[in-house]
């Protein structure tokens, strides 16, 4: 394997599949298998979003108060989060489930050294509840704990092959980079992941890969080095 340690960003949206809302059981179970050929030769930890069920900004523009949307966005993560756990370990995969917000019920309260022991360990570790703060999104959540973690990368799971000059589903005649440096990212006005995520990758050299979650082998492919997807790094 190319990277020995990876964060593995998802959308909550991604679990959908086919549905209009909520988890697709057979989607979120590809990815249980598709995770399984990583499990034992790369330590990975996962942040998942929480768009499926219910997103801060939505509730914002319903009239309810910014800081309690964020905070009921956190709890979808959650339930993201312990449905992702559940796929893995019907696949026999040991995992964690850690929560920036403290739910000793289900999940452990994050602590870096014990987080970073479970990846030692061998252990998946899913990341819930993002940041634990409200007006930060899940890819911030993401950025942070791959700093933190020490990550060689951040994987971008998607339902495209990477990054375009437009969207591809609207332009037909978007064409795709291979590999993009952050400014030019920026200058481009790309969008990848929130301002807040991006500089903190930026600024602690933390590369993205974004790439299509969707198509099988795909993320063994990019763990294994190949040119699957976008770059994104300083250079």
């Amino acid at each position: 394997m190319k990277y020995k340690r990876v964060l593995l960003k998802l959308s909550g949206e991604a679990l959908m599949g086919d549905k209009l809302f909520g988890i697709d059981n057979n989607r979120i179970a590809e990815y249980a298998a598709e995770i399984k050929k990583l499990y034992q030769n790369v330590e990975l930890a996962i942040v998942i979003g929480g768009g499926n069920i219910f997103r801060g900004v939505q509730a914002e523009k319903g009239g309810m108060d910014r800081t309690q949307g964020d905070y009921m966005g956190m709890l979808a993560t959650m339930i993201n989060s312990m449905a992702l756990q559940a796929a893995l370990e019907k696949e026999d995969i040991k995992t964690r489930l850690v929560s920036a917000i403290e739910m000793r019920e289900i999940a452990e309260p994050f602590i870096k050294r014990r987080a970073v022991r479970h990846l030692e360990k061998g252990r998946v570790v899913i990341f819930g509840a993002g940041t634990g703060n409200p007006y930060f999104t899940t890819d911030s959540a993401a950025a942070l704990r791959a700093i933190e973690m020490q990550a060689d990368v951040i994987l971008k799971g998607t339902r495209v092959d990477g990054i375009y000059t437009a969207d591809p589903e609207k332009d037909p005649d978007a064409t795709k980079y291979d590999t993009i440096t952050f400014d030019e990212a920026y200058n481009k006005g790309l969008s990848i992941m929130d301002m807040t995520a991006f500089t903190l990758c930026k600024e602690n050299d933390v590369p993205i890969i974004v790439f299509n979650m969707n198509t099988k082998g795909n993320l063994e492919k990019v763990v294994n080095g190949e040119k699957i997807g976008t770059l994104v790094a300083n250079k």
